[in-house]
């Protein structure tokens, strides 16, 4: 009776087990950060950021437009690039295209400023009349959650190698391509790209 009384348990606890997989993650209380590698239907417009003077900024206001979405610095080699990505936005920003800036000290303690220090710095040595984010984390524990939807659910996959990686983002809140720092904001590479992602989704 004993033997008979262990063998029902074993049994039970088996059919728990195999409910337990059929179940859906939400049922089962799973974080959802495990779902994290599969793509959101609206994107990034799913997510929030804070801008650089604190003002908190929905994504989803930049509905309809063309965005390349950079994680900057103020002290790195590529930090050159800001002039180039405030050319390329005054170059297509009348169809509809943006730059997205997102200050992080992940890469070498690059971006040590404060949000104010380092509005002054981008407006002052660069130009820059795009959407300045304020520092936040693109990489590791602290990772912020538009970070960690763009490097592990967006389909192009990865850790932030360095300052300035860049995500070319489509009208529609999703990823069409990414490209490393060293492609400049002039290259034929990322020229392309930009148009191409204003003509097939409704640019003029």
């Amino acid at each position: 009776m004993r033997f008979r009384s262990c063998v029902q348990t074993l049994s039970a606890l088996a059919v728990l087990g195999v409910l337990a997989l059929w179940l859906p993650a939400a049922a089962r209380g799973a974080d959802p950060k495990e779902g994290a590698s599969k793509p959101m239907s609206n994107g990034i417009y799913a997510f929030t950021a804070r801008l650089n003077d604190g003002t908190e900024k929905p994504l989803a206001d930049y509905g309809g437009k063309v965005l390349l979405v950079v994680n900057t610095a103020s002290e790195c080699g590529f930090t050159p690039q800001y002039e180039g990505l405030e050319k390329l936005y005054e170059r297509f920003k009348d169809r509809g295209f943006l730059v997205l800036a997102f200050p992080a000290n992940n890469f070498g303690a690059q971006e040590p400023g404060t949000d104010a220090q380092i509005r002054a710095f981008c407006s002052t040595k660069f130009g820059v009349t795009f959407p300045l984010f304020a520092k936040s984390s693109v990489k590791g524990p602290d990772i912020s959650p538009l970070y960690r939807y763009l490097t592990s659910g967006a389909g192009f996959d990865g850790d932030i190698t360095w300052n300035f990686n860049k995500f070319l983002v489509g009208r529609d809140g999703k990823v069409l391509a990414r490209f490393d720092s060293s492609v400049k904001p002039d290259s034929d590479e990322l020229v392309k790209a930009v148009e191409k992602a204003l003509a097939q989704q409704g640019g003029s």
